[in-house]
């Protein structure tokens, strides 16, 4: 699928536009800072897509408003004490140093316990931690790809995990591959199975279109809860946000 990029301003808002083969006119507002981005038909032209977002201002800044409000989590320091997520729930991290072997469990209730050896920085912390939460990940993923391989009838899907900054997921039809955000392992497993499906469904339905939607809403009829789950708030521990590639508020 071809796309044209381009950035305008309306009002005093920069907003991002994405001409694809597509019939309708999408708008979102993303996580956390309030991004506008605009999917548009290719044959829209630029003034058009701009008086489909002046039509649309109050909602824009609305959501916007909403975003902005929330609180956010400040940049993990990887230090005794921090709020740490692991499947959506919080734990009060521990640090213990100078340990035999560098490892993260889960240790009593809402504690999360890192060892690491003793001159370990905070890079070093954190790259333990982000391991931990890649073979939890790889613990998860099978059981659930192989259920939606099943129920949407498609074989062979490969899946890997890696650190993605603007998606929770992604899809490659043509290698059936998809790709997981790394962390999801900070979310709800429900969230988790919705990505993983979003992504599979490509595999049927490669564009998001009407369809595309019907076959989500069939297999997963309360996916609309779960993506909004993925988008809530505190960000992740390193103080990005990573939408998806489905945006979380969305006005045709």
């Amino acid at each position: 699928m071809s796309t044209e990029r381009l950035t305008i301003t309306v009002s005093d808002l920069t907003v991002h536009v994405v001409r694809k083969q597509i019939e309708n006119l999408h708008i979102a507002v993303y996580p956390p800072d309030g991004l506008i981005r605009v999917s548009a038909p290719e044959h829209m032209d630029e003034d058009a897509v701009r008086m489909a977002v002046v039509d649309r201002l109050k909602w824009i800044r609305d959501q916007r408003d909403e975003l902005l409000a929330q609180p956010r989590q400040s940049v993990r320091e990887m230090v005794t004490g921090e709020s740490h997520y692991v499947w959506g729930k919080r734990h009060r991290l521990r640090v213990v140093s100078g340990g035999k072997t560098s490892g993260v469990e889960i240790a009593g209730r809402g504690i999360l316990l890192l060892t690491v050896p003793t001159a370990a920085d905070r890079d070093e912390r954190a790259m333990i931690l982000e391991e931990w939460r890649r073979r939890e990940l790889k613990v998860a993923v099978p059981a659930l790809v192989n259920k939606w391989e099943e129920q949407l009838d498609v074989a062979q899907v490969e899946w890997r995990v890696r650190r993605m900054r603007t998606k929770w997921g992604t899809c490659n039809p043509e290698a059936r591959r998809i790709w997981l955000n790394l962390q999801l392992a900070q979310k709800p497993r429900p969230c988790l199975e919705y990505v993983i499906l979003h992504e599979m469904l490509h595999l049927v339905e490669p564009g998001h279109t009407e369809r595309f939607e019907r076959l989500l809403t069939a297999a997963m009829p309360d996916w609309r809860r779960r993506r909004s789950e993925l988008a809530r708030l505190p960000l992740s521990d390193d103080g990005e946000w990573p939408p998806h590639d489905v945006p979380g508020r969305v006005s045709q």
